[in-house]
Order: structure tokens, then sequence, then C-alpha cells
């Protein structure tokens, strides 16, 4: 059987840019609000990130306007981003360096050191293989439990015809070169479903390698999404344009991604696979987010475009809010 995630409180940052430094990841451990972190999804070598290329921008639900949100707090209304992101521009080892180094370097009191650090990872299916080899390497290193997410489903990446979430064929081939008999917790994160047949077909892999996978994060950001930055005047790409695609997140894909958790609880028990954990990603920004959340079947509850538009202290006020009903 697969070893399992424990995340107490059952709230956590997901991949994404807000994650990519050790001073970002400190700050992720040191909230008294999150039971786990996850880094910035690395390749081994890296990813070769371009500014000019690879851009977020947040959005506000109610007015359409792409500019960032000035309101903080437990009080903040929602909001959602777009973004033509890769991947992170550093190596999986420096990702393994920091989690060491933060774990030498943290005090030893169970606000930081209980904390599972999911390490978010991708690449070819035997690229996958070397990252869990360093990653369980790496693990008797440090004092926090590792786990590894494999990122199936980042939709900007370019000359990829489809995330490999989205075939199961190429899944398959991803599942099959993990360890039959993991010692670390392994995960797939992957892109929103929209119709049955693929939570269907999504669930028959997983059966066929069981044991292999601990936890699905769902859902990754919603691929050919498209902003105008600016007025929204005109329909060209041409010179004042200001045109932004790429993947949709936040409020907008809230009700799509609890479906998709919905969706996958159900499937994963009626296949036998009540153990395989769900982490819940989409929209949350608050306590009634998280607790739709965690009512459509995901054991865990993660954040990104909250945590990059108000800061750690998300985590803080939905804490406050939810109180001792974890």
């Amino acid at each position: 059987m697969a070893p399992k995630l424990s995340i107490h409180p059952p709230l956590l940052n997901t991949a994404c840019p807000w994650a990519t430094t050790p001073a970002h990841l400190e700050a992720l451990l040191r909230c008294p609000s999150t039971g786990a972190i996850t880094t910035r999804t690395s390749l081994i070598e890296g990813f070769p990130h371009d500014d000019a290329v690879h851009r977020y921008a947040f959005l506000d639900p109610a007015s359409t306007s792409g500019r960032a949100p000035e309101a903080r707090g437990p009080s903040a209304s929602p909001v959602g981003s777009i973004n033509s992101l890769g991947y992170s521009p550093l190596p999986l080892d420096a990702y393994l360096a920091a989690l060491s180094d933060l774990s030498a370097s943290l005090p030893l009191d169970v606000t930081c050191k209980h904390k599972t650090a999911i390490v978010s990872v991708a690449g070819t299916p035997s690229a996958v293989a070397e990252c869990y080899a360093r990653i369980l390497a790496a693990s008797s290193g440090v004092s926090f439990p590792l786990a590894m997410e494999v990122n199936l489903s980042c939709p900007n990446i370019q000359g990829c015809l489809a995330p490999p979430g989205y075939d199961p064929v190429c899944l398959g081939a991803y599942l099959a070169a993990l360890p039959g008999d993991p010692l670390v917790p392994v995960g797939i994160k992957t892109p929103p479903y929209t119709y049955a047949g693929q939570f269907t077909a999504l669930v028959d892999i997983l059966a066929l390698y069981a044991g292999r996978v601990s936890f699905v994060t769902a859902t990754n950001t919603l691929g050919c999404s498209v902003f105008n930055q600016g007025e929204g005047e005109g329909e060209g790409e041409g010179e004042g344009a200001s045109w932004m695609e790429g993947g949709l997140a936040g409020a907008g894909i809230h009700p799509l991604s609890l479906g998709n958790v919905r969706m996958l609880r159900r499937a994963l028990d009626g296949r036998g696979l009540a153990g395989v954990q769900v982490i819940g990603v989409g929209g949350v920004h608050d306590a009634p987010g998280y607790r739709r959340m965690r009512g459509a079947g995901a054991e865990a509850v993660g954040l990104a475009t909250a945590l990059g538009a108000r800061g750690v202290g998300v985590f803080e006020s939905i804490g406050r809010d939810v109180g001792s009903e974890w």
C-alpha cells in the first residue's frame, strides 16, 4: 500500500510562483496555519524561464479588471489569475538543498518540523523516476517528511500537444516508471476534466498501478484562456495590445475544481481506491471556499492565486475563521 500524506491542518500551498525561492518556502513553513508546503514544479535541469513570455496577472472577477486587487485579509473579495508560466527556473537539486538548509536552520518546534514538504516535479517518465530517486535519497537528511508530486497538467509548455494528464496512454507511461513500492508518498497533479469519461479513464489507469500513487492534486489551471489587461478594446494583437494567453486559475475555476474533486473522490471510491487521497485546488480564498472543497471530498485544500495576491496571511485568515473545525 502506498504511504499516506500527513497534513494537519489540512491546508497548504500548491506549486506556484510564490513557492519558488528558499525565502518563499521558509515563510510557508513558519506559517502556523499550513499543514504542508509544496515547492514550485521543477525539472532536473531547471526550466528556461523567459520574463517576456512567462507571465501572470491577477484578475478581479467582479469587474473583469486585470489589475491586482488591493484588498487583503479575511474580508477580501475573490481573486482570479491567468498565467503563461512554465516550470521553475531552479533545478530539482536546488529545492532539495533548500529544504536541507531549512531543516538545519529552523527551530525544532512542531510548527515547522512536522510539515510535509511536497516536491513538485515534471519531465519525461524516466526523468521523473530519477526525481523520485533523488528525493528519496534526500529524505534521510531532512527533518521534514518529503513527498513527490508529478505535475502532469501544466497547459503552457511549448511543443507539448496536450498535458499528459489528458492522455491515458501517456499517463500510464508515467505510472509505470514510478516505484511499485514507494517509500515516500507520490502523487500526480491533474488538469481540469470536463466530462465523466475522463475521470473513468484516470481511475482505470490508477487501478492498474494501485499502490504507486498516494494522492491526486486536482486541479491545475484551465488552459487556452485569454485575457486583455488593457481596456478590452479591439481584438488584434498588434501594437498596444495587452493580451495574455495561458492557464486560468482562482475564482474563475472554483466551481469546475469543486466538481473535479467530487467526481474524482467518487470515482476512486468506486474502484476500490479509497486510500488515494485528494488535495483540492482551485479558487479557494476564504473559509467558506475551504469548507466547500472539503465537502466535495478533499482531504486537504491547496491555495495558489490567493497566496500570490494576499501572502501567507491568507492561510491564517482561513485558520481563524475555521477555528477548531478543520
